[in-house]
């Protein structure tokens, strides 16, 4: 599916109603330096991370079965980032949206959003210094726990 054409979320969920869970980690964000960064990059970086997941999470709730979850994908960094801005925009954006939509849903149904900072395998595979970074099993870790338990409106960093 792709979360920037509504149309595969709809087949998606048609095809696959009833659900207990929906997680999405395939969301990302473009780096983008903020002074030289064309409106097209902005709405694009927008569009896929942050309302995709909005649409995703809202097509969700209608297909999950009583105390269902949904579970986003943000991101997180502990100091300012160069061209990290457009991603403190949709990051800040999705923690605001899943701690008000956790009070909006009926059914006992979940929301909670994983926001990660960089996965110690992906700095390697940059060949940048992975020291700081959280290694995926922590990060796996933290979507099951979400998914099996009763966090609700939880912004978890793993």
């Amino acid at each position: 599916m792709d979360l920037e054409d509504p149309s595969s979320l709809d087949a998606l969920f048609d095809d696959v109603p009833d659900l207990d869970a929906v997680v999405c980690c395939a969301a990302n964000g473009p780096l983008v330096d903020l002074v030289s960064a064309a409106d097209a990059e902005i709405s694009t970086g927008v569009q896929g991370k942050l309302l995709g997941q909005v649409a995703l999470a809202r097509r969700a709730v209608r297909h999950l079965r009583d105390g269902g979850s949904v579970t986003l994908t943000g991101g997180t960094f502990s100091t300012p980032l160069a061209g990290g801005s457009l991603g403190a925009l949709i990051n800040s954006g999705l923690e605001g949206f899943v701690r008000n939509a956790a009070g909006e849903l009926s059914r006992n149904l979940r929301i909670n959003l994983i926001s990660p900072g960089w996965i110690k395998e992906t700095l390697d595979s940059m060949g940048m210094d992975s020291a700081a970074g959280t290694p995926v099993s922590e990060v796996a870790r933290a979507y099951v726990e979400v998914v099996e338990g009763s966090a609700q409106g939880r912004i978890v960093r793993p």
